[in-house]
């Protein structure tokens, strides 16, 4: 049997997108008839948009309500998480002169979206002690507990990526969340198809052995969703399926 599986690009705070992506999903669900099939989020729900608080309480609400749906942690979300914990702390994945609270990071319309206000003016302790106050610890917890890769038959979900061969079980979570250019230009066959993120695009694309979906939104492009039925993919639009073929 063909398993059929939904996927959800990065959505950097973007609730009303990412309300039209389920919309979306929905109608195929429709035309389908499978209400089963799970809805996989691609991390990276947190930074940049206007809402990265509501993206967290859709989506953790949703599956707390029965919804089949999933997210997998993103390098934004992990950095969002280590900077509660340490406001001095940074990312290993980062570069050594970023922290989260740089400008180019997107941090400052998460806080936003908490009620936290022009953090990058005030002293980083006063803001840090707001931020603990503002953000539930459900969300946190939640956000934690997000794996950094789900396997669904011929697939492999994940943020941003693996590393070329090495076993799963080997993988280390930064790679999951923060690899670019080692897997992004390895054209072997993984022994399944790669459906990532964490690199943006104009549109999404298919490289044979990966999927990369996200389409930008971050930098207020596209939330990008999809369907897959097995390793074949078609993009979900308005006016329904857009096959997305390999090479």
């Amino acid at each position: 049997m063909t398993l059929r599986t939904y996927a959800v690009g990065d959505i950097h705070g973007q609730l009303a997108r990412l309300d039209q992506a389920h919309a979306r999903i929905a109608a195929d669900r429709a035309l389908t008839g499978d209400a089963e099939a799970p809805v996989i989020h691609l991390g990276d729900l947190v930074d940049r948009g206007p809402d990265s608080a509501g993206v967290i309480a859709r989506i953790r609400g949703g599956i707390a309500a029965g919804e089949p749906w999933a997210a997998v942690k993103g390098n934004h979300d992990r950095m969002f998480l280590g900077w509660l914990a340490d406001p001095w702390s940074r990312d290993p994945g980062l570069d050594a002169d970023l922290g989260w609270l740089h400008p180019r990071l997107g941090s400052d319309a998460t806080l936003a979206s908490y009620g936290i206000r022009a953090p990058g003016d005030r002293p980083v302790p006063q803001v840090h002690a707001e931020a603990l106050a503002a953000v539930p610890q459900e969300d946190r917890d939640w956000l934690a507990s997000r794996p950094a890769h789900i396997r669904r038959g011929e697939l492999l979900l994940v943020h941003a990526g693996i590393r070329p061969g090495v076993p799963l079980d080997q993988q280390t979570e930064t790679d999951r969340v923060w690899i670019r250019k080692p897997f992004l230009e390895d054209p072997r066959d993984h022994g399944f198809l790669v459906v990532h993120g964490h690199t943006a695009l104009d549109r999404a694309c298919h490289h044979g052995n990966r999927v990369n979906l996200d389409g930008g939104a971050g930098y207020g492009r596209a939330l990008v969703c999809a369907v897959f039925e097995g390793r074949d993919c078609w993009l979900l639009t308005d006016a329904g399926r857009e096959p997305l073929p390999a090479p």
